[in-house]
Formats: structure tokens, C-alpha cells, sequence
């Protein structure tokens, strides 16, 4: 096992000192220096609370093999502007030319979690996944763009830029916070609502399989494991909507199989 460099190269990418690990292990400086120059090995107790604190798996810890090169976003936020602003133009589509901008100026400023990534990387992977797939709605490419206003920029439904068909699919698609005791209770409500709208569930449908493949950077373990639940409960109902949805049948079979190769991968490696 090559845990000492492991451990410090983890620490190093932190921009951690000796000290504040030793603090979070409660542990001495020197314990740390000694396992990082292999002097000896933490116990398994340790290890343990070492991969926690790293937010990583115990192979990853333990592993003889170099880390691997990772990116944050594999694709230009402004060149997806560009391209769902021109093609709103190019098929007419008032809301969804109106809904970038808004959307632009209403998450500026914002990052996706834990990265420098700007929020607005999100939405507009909603829009283009959306018209990769044949979709271009222009209530739902304007309610992909604005699915997070009202939840994360403090805007009110009546104040967005666009039709009321749109500005109801954001309404269902805006939750509640859902923490605590309540959690349950308001996540039942909330994806009881989506299933009861096709267009709801596809835009809902787009929105994980984003999240699932920007959530091994984006949540800590304990956080993707929820999400692995929430998604195993919530979104079988919601497919199957949209198969049986005549327009999204072929939009079904695909996010089925992204959703489902997603959990299966993080699965294998949690």
C-alpha cells in the first residue's frame, strides 16, 4: 500500500498543513509527518476517519496507482449560451431567448458546489440535452433554463420572463428546502407533483442526469449515497410517464439508460 504518499498528496491538494490534518485527526503533527514519510501506517480506525476527511474511498487511500487527471466541466458554459440563444432565434422561440438572459443575470456570480464552475453551466446543459434529444419547446427549453430561480436566486414566479405554461413547470419544479424531520414528507410532495405532468418529469428527468454526472465533484460521499436513494425512489415513476408518453417515448429509453449506467457506476464505486 502506498498510503503515505497517498495521504499526502490528499492533504496537498487541500492546501492543508501537517497541523491542521493532525487538528481534524486529533492527532500530533508529528503522528501525521511520521505516516506521511512511511515511518508507520495509521490503524484502521484511522484510515477510516482519513478517508472521510479526504472525502474519498479507502481504495483510493490505500491504492499503489497514480491518481487520475479530473475536469470540473467537460464543456464551455458560453459556447452553450451561444447555441441555445441561436437556435431560439433560428426556431422562433420568444420564452427560451428571453429565459437565457434572465437565467444568466439571475445565477451570476453563482458556482456549482465545491468548484469555480459557474451555476449556470447547469441549466444550460438542461436546454442543450434537451434539444439533442429532438425537444425544442419552447415552454420546456425556458423552464430548463429557469428550473433553479425561485429555489436558489430568490425570484418569484409572476416576475419571469416567459409564459404561464412555463413559469408552471418551474413552479414543480421548485422544492421546498427538505432537511430534517420533513425531508420525506416534502420529497413525496414534491416528485408527486412532477409525476403528475409529463413535461414536469422530463425536464425533472434532464436535471438528474446532470446532477449525476457532476456529482462525484460536486457532493461529498455521504451526499451522492442520498442521492443514489432519492434517484432509486423517485425516478421510476417519472420514466415510466414518459413512456408512456407517446412525444417522449424515445427521450425515455435514453435517460433511462443514462440514469440507470450512472447509479450503476457509483454503485460499483462507493
Amino acid at each position: 500500500m502506498n498510503v503515505s504518499k497517498n495521504i499526502r498528496a490528499l492533504r496537498d491538494k487541500r492546501g492543508w498543513t501537517q497541523e491542521k490534518l493532525a487538528e481534524s485527526m486529533g492527532v500530533s503533527f508529528q503522528a501525521v509527518s511520521s505516516w506521511e514519510r512511511g515511518e508507520y501506517l495509521p490503524d484502521a480506525e484511522k484510515l477510516i476517519r482519513l478517508a472521510e476527511l479526504f472525502d474519498v474511498s479507502l481504495s483510493v487511500l490505500t491504492s499503489e496507482r497514480p491518481s487520475l487527471e479530473t475536469t470540473d466541466a467537460l464543456y464551455d458554459w458560453e459556447h452553450m449560451k451561444t447555441y441555445v440563444k441561436t437556435t431560439a432565434k433560428a426556431l422562433g422561440l420568444s420564452d427560451t431567448a428571453c429565459a437565457v438572459d434572465f437565467a444568466a443575470k439571475a445565477h451570476e456570480g453563482q458556482t456549482r458546489k465545491r468548484s469555480d464552475v459557474p451555476y449556470l453551466y447547469h441549466p444550460l446543459n438542461l436546454a442543450c440535452h434537451a434539444l439533442a434529444l429532438g425537444i425544442a419547446d419552447d415552454g420546456i427549453l425556458a423552464a430548463c433554463l429557469l428550473h433553479d430561480v425561485i429555489e436558489d436566486c430568490g425570484i418569484q414566479a409572476d416576475d419571469l420572463p416567459v409564459g404561464e405554461r412555463a413559469r408552471e413547470l418551474v413552479r414543480l419544479l421548485t422544492c421546498k428546502k427538505a432537511d430534517g424531520a420533513d425531508r420525506e414528507r416534502i420529497l413525496d410532495a414534491y416528485y408527486a407533483g412532477i409525476a403528475s405532468d409529463p413535461e414536469a418529469a422530463l425536464i425533472k428527468c434532464l436535471d438528474r442526469c446532470n446532477n449525476l454526472t457532476t456529482m462525484a465533484w460536486g457532493l461529498s460521499r455521504d451526499k451522492i449515497y442520498r442521492m443514489i436513494r432519492e434517484t432509486e425512489r423517485y425516478f421510476p415513476p417519472l420514466l415510466d410517464l414518459l413512456k408512456a408518453t407517446p412525444e417522449y417515448n424515445n427521450a425515455a429509453w435514453l435517460l433511462k439508460y443514462q440514469i440507470e449506467s450512472m447509479l450503476d457506476i457509483y454503485k460499483r464505486l462507493l
